[in-house]
């Protein structure tokens, strides 16, 4: 029998954990963080409940890595707090990055380097990784067997059929894991209440061009660090008019070097400028992309918002790009920023006005089409607020999975997997874990 937990992903945006047991040996898929609201004060990230594992830190065989979004990997060192050593199994993209919160935290930690198509064995699980398409480089979905059942976990995914990197989500090898069968199906319910299917990303740059045209002041865009394929769009664009690029934000500051010295990214290191030297360039040749997206309150773009940065301001006639989605339950804290730049006299562009975005998550014609191709005993839809998950469990049923195959619960749910079938057995108590800053 496998049993699956997830701890973390199912009733909330962030957190993403799961765990998987056989024969009281454990792989944990993902173990990443959620963010901090404005009326949260004192809080730096909220983790998933480690209480299911207390005692057993030495069954864990290894933790396995979708991607390096901060809401899968962002757990990782308050983890390993618990037991150095343990195996984390991830992409290179992916495990550069969880390295720099390893060697920040002082861990030594244990890295096993994989890519699309490889298999890795643990001796309890056999790992087999498949590429998705995803807001970020190297994302990967993981099948995994063992001796009473297969279950594949998509991590984050869509659909983009001419992606800016052309690293399309293999539907061909997702065709091969379903011949070989899935007893449960582990599916991104992020995007489930979207129709249709998410516009490609190579329409971003058209977008950004545009507004690039009509500014005539210094140009602020906002996006997550780890979004590589939406700042090279923006550098290129910048490049174009003539403009000098900052990275602002400790986030972004890290993770773009990074991302150049693995190939993910290219650009000609003289535009680059820091801010301490932004002063010296008029702003009309100024691009500066900078952390905040999600209105975080100690990000750069809030700081700028507030007047509190020590080398950017913001004037009447700056333009400022939000280049990314608004998270579920950041909606507040980001429309209170957007407020304050107005204030401050700024053109503000964002999905609601501009075709500035497209979302990293299959909508539901997406969902549908995955759910024809894998065709899962069983199904668990991760990865979403309630309204979500139900909405990933009625695309299921469309599609012919009898709604007694349709996992229903939130995080701490105990799933007992056997012979293809999945059953809900248990609710464990699963809490907010807040770390204070």
């Amino acid at each position: 029998m496998v049993r699956v937990i997830p701890l973390g992903g199912l009733g909330n945006i962030g957190r993403n954990m799961a765990v998987l047991e056989y024969n009281r040996r454990i792989l944990i898929l993902d173990c990443g963080v959620m963010f901090p609201k404005d009326e949260e004060p004192g809080v730096d990230r909220i983790l998933p409940d480690f209480g299911y594992l207390e005692g057993r830190w030495n069954d864990i065989e290894a933790v396995a890595l979708t991607h390096g979004h901060e809401d899968h990997i962002g757990g990782i060192p308050d983890l390993l707090k618990n037991r150095e050593n343990i195996p984390i199994i991830g992409s290179q993209f992916t495990l550069a990055l969880v390295k720099n919160k390893t060697e920040e935290a002082h861990q030594n930690a244990q890295f096993i380097e994989v890519k699309e198509g490889d298999t890795y064995t643990l001796p309890s699980f056999k790992l087999e990784f498949i590429a998705v398409n995803h807001s970020i480089p190297d994302a990967l979905a993981i099948y995994v067997t063992c001796p009473d059942g297969t279950i594949l976990n998509t991590g984050d995914i869509k659909l983009d059929q001419t992606p800016i990197d052309r690293r399309i989500t293999d539907l061909n090898h997702f065709s091969k894991i379903a011949a070989k069968g899935v007893d449960l199906l582990m599916i991104d319910s992020t995007n489930a209440t979207m129709p249709g299917v998410v516009p490609t990303e190579r329409g971003i740059e058209k977008e950004l061009d545009f507004i690039f045209s009509s500014a005539t002041k210094k140009i602020v865009v906002t996006s997550f660090a780890s979004h590589i394929h939406r700042i090279q769009q923006i550098i290129t664009v910048a490049r174009k008019h003539n403009r000098y690029v900052c990275f602002d934000g400790r986030s972004m500051q890290k993770t773009i070097p990074l991302a150049r010295e693995l190939g993910l990214i290219s650009y000609d290191p003289s535009m680059i400028v820091s801010s301490k030297n932004i002063g010296d360039y008029p702003d009309h040749r100024i691009v500066i992309i900078s952390t905040g997206s999600q209105g975080e309150p100690m990000a750069a773009l809030s700081r700028i918002a507030k007047g509190n940065h020590p080398k950017i301001t913001i004037n009447e006639d700056d333009v400022i790009i939000f280049a990314s989605s608004i998270i579920p339950g950041n909606e507040k804290s980001i429309f209170k920023i957007m407020n304050q730049l107005a204030l401050l006299g700024a053109i503000i562009y964002d999905s609601h006005n501009s075709k500035i975005h497209v979302s990293g998550h299959a909508a539901s014609t997406e969902l549908l089409y995955l759910y024809n191709i894998i065709k899962p005993k069983n199904v668990l839809p991760i990865h979403g607020e309630p309204m979500h998950l139900i909405a990933n469990r009625k695309l299921a049923e469309s599609t012919g999975i009898p709604h007694r195959n349709v996992m229903k619960g939130l995080d701490g749910v105990v799933i007992n997997l056997k012979n293809g079938q999945a059953q809900v057995i248990d609710q464990l108590p699963n809490t907010m874990v807040k770390v204070l800053g």
